[in-house]
């Protein structure tokens, strides 16, 4: 059985992705399109996939290193099972439960001192006399894994 083919016009129009972009993912070695006799790129519905997959990443911040470097584990010349997605939903969600929990902890840290020097609010007198955080080194040294009471 033959596997429908698309045109990298199609693949466009599905994904909202630039052909421009189309073109950048294959030289980049996220995507890896077969050419016809008059050697346009054709695509299968699994680079849909892909495609959709390093937009979302991207917008997850995730790099196009830390993509390919995922894109790489899936198989070549076959289209990725549902358990070759879960793996990479595995790795990703580690990388994205890291986060969720390095935002929470900024979250509740900026209505606090930070370290930072500013000393505008009430509470940086308390944990941050003096500006003695600035000894730590440049920056919001609270929210850069200092102690405040460590500092000094």
């Amino acid at each position: 059985m033959a596997k429908k083919a698309f045109s990298i016009g199609a693949v466009a129009a599905r994904t909202g992705v630039a052909v421009s972009a189309i073109r950048f993912y294959e030289e980049a070695g996220l995507i890896f399109p077969d050419r016809n006799s008059g050697q346009q790129r054709v695509f299968e519905a699994s680079d849909i996939r892909r495609i959709s997959f390093i937009i979302i990443a991207q917008q997850l911040g995730f790099s196009l290193k830390q993509i390919k470097t995922q894109l790489n584990s899936l198989p070549s010349k076959r289209t990725p099972t549902l358990s070759d997605w879960e793996k990479i939903s595995r790795s990703f969600g580690q990388d994205i439960d890291a986060r969720i929990v390095a935002l929470t902890t900024l979250r509740e840290r900026l209505t606090g001192c930070i370290g930072c020097g500013c000393l505008s609010l009430q509470k940086c007198k308390l944990y941050n006399p003096d500006d003695v955080a600035a000894k730590k080194g440049s920056g919001p040294r609270y929210l850069l894994g200092d102690r405040p009471e460590s500092s000094g």
